[in-house]
């Protein structure tokens, strides 16, 4: 598998990677949900993360890790870069403070990318932010705090891979410094290195996720995953981890594309860059305002959550594009959270043609509406009768009728809705259906 893995990746390219991982951890998972359940309830409840990658791929703009390993630089041009990163304007208290103004319950930070570079002052090799370069700063600790006090959760993204390292196999994407199998000990060499950071970044920072990547390149046996799954446990039985460990993760992490049918996964993350690139970019293909918050409704509405991307500058400054998108999807929440935040999916495809939410009681059911969409929505195959119709956000209560309720039939009528257009928000409106009771949906083929 590891094998096809490598052919795919180099025939698709790097936004690929990670949903081919998912679908390779999903066919092996080893934890059983029912024992994660209790740890799992935050995360179900959160929805929305932020995510951070900062690393020197900032300095000039380039492919994070990718750049060097697929040949676009060299390795050498690559690594200069440590020279231009400053982290001058680093400011983890105005971090922390948009991510809790965006709405976002957890924030997920890079500690190492794949280039080897540490986001803090390992003391595993010499390769860090501290040693390697101006900024002589440790990112992690400062940022974890400011969350904390914030009351949002901790996140770590750590590569299991590490092209930089003398004693990994892997470096240039057609070139190898040897194999597992005919050099142990050097392998072994290289899994006390990467398992002694994530001792330190988990005695260090405890962090509420693990969010780990580069599994694809290794089996769980050369990982040694449950170890590692134990160790990170061991120090925190409530750890959250992302579903690339070779099977030994808590929930699965599409990348980038949206899937299309509701995952069957538990728990599920889709995780999504705010332009088309993850590190900061000369990338101006910026997703809008309007983009981002129906992309992240419809995670909601299929059960899953929203990591949102944002990649700093070298200085620490977060481009302005990025700041604007938080803070209008942060008004949006604001406005609209109560049909998203610990709520569960929504009901199956058909009954409505768009997005929804439920109450955990699932006595609320929430509509959303995308755009300047004033008409009548309509509903099939509701049971339940309808106490009260109301938009969030707003004093407008729209009106309903049923429509082809037969008195002699089983089957319900369609329930048509009226959304004027007063009522509309810019982005996405929320309609919120009060019920008699826990919603009850009609499934049948209809008529006798």
């Amino acid at each position: 598998m590891n094998h096809i893995n490598r052919l795919l990746i180099s025939k698709l390219g790097t936004m690929s990677i990670l949903l081919i991982n998912c679908i390779c951890m999903n066919a092996q998972q080893k934890i059983n949900p029912a024992s994660i359940k209790d740890k799992m309830q935050w995360f179900a409840d959160a929805k929305l993360g932020i995510f951070i990658h900062a690393g020197i791929y900032a300095v000039d703009g380039i492919d994070e890790s990718w750049s060097f390993h697929n040949k676009k630089i060299s390795y050498a041009n690559y690594m200069k870069q440590l020279n231009g990163f400053t982290l001058k304007k680093y400011n983890p208290s105005a971090w922390a403070e948009l991510i809790h103004e965006s709405g976002a319950k957890y924030a997920v930070i890079t500690t190492k990318h794949h280039d080897g570079v540490a986001m803090y002052d390992t003391k595993m090799n010499e390769l860090s932010s501290v040693k390697a370069t101006p900024a002589k700063k440790d990112m992690i600790q400062p940022f974890f705090e400011e969350l904390r006090k914030r009351n949002i959760k901790t996140g770590a993204y750590y590569s299991l891979i590490d092209w930089s390292h003398q004693d990994y196999p892997g470096f240039i994407k057609d070139s190898t410094r040897y194999q597992v199998k005919n050099d142990y000990e050097r392998w072994n060499r290289f899994r006390n290195f990467f398992q002694g950071q994530i001792k330190e970044i988990a005695n260090q920072f405890n962090p509420d996720l693990w969010w780990f990547d580069g599994d694809w390149e290794h089996s769980a046996e050369e990982w040694e995953s449950e170890k590692v799954r134990s160790m990170i446990l061991t120090k925190n039985p409530k750890a959250i981890i992302n579903g690339r460990l070779q099977g030994y993760g808590d929930y699965a992490t599409p990348e980038q594309n949206f899937p299309v049918s509701r995952p069957k996964d538990n728990w599920w993350e889709l995780c999504m860059t705010t332009n088309d690139n993850w590190g900061f970019h000369h990338d101006n293909n910026w997703k809008t305002p309007y983009e981002v918050i129906t992309i992240f409704v419809d995670a909601v509405a299929n059960g899953g959550n929203l990591l949102l991307d944002m990649g700093p500058m070298e200085d620490g400054t977060i481009p302005a594009e990025q700041i604007n998108v938080l803070k209008e999807l942060g008004a949006w929440n604001k406005k609209n959270g109560e049909a998203i935040f610990n709520t569960i999916g929504g009901i199956p495809q058909g009954h409505y043609y768009g997005p929804s939410t439920l109450s955990k009681d699932s006595t609320s059911l929430y509509l959303f509406v995308n755009g300047k969409n004033s008409c009548q929505l309509m509903l099939k195959g509701l049971e339940n009768q309808i106490k009260d119709i109301t938009v969030i956000g707003s004093s407008i209560k729209p009106t309903h009728k049923i429509v082809g309720k037969i008195s002699w039939s089983h089957v319900p009528g369609l329930v048509y809705i009226n959304l004027p257009e007063a009522a509309l928000d810019k982005y996405v409106t929320v309609i919120k259906l009060t019920l008699d009771k826990p919603i009850k949906l009609y499934r049948g083929q209809g008529g006798l």
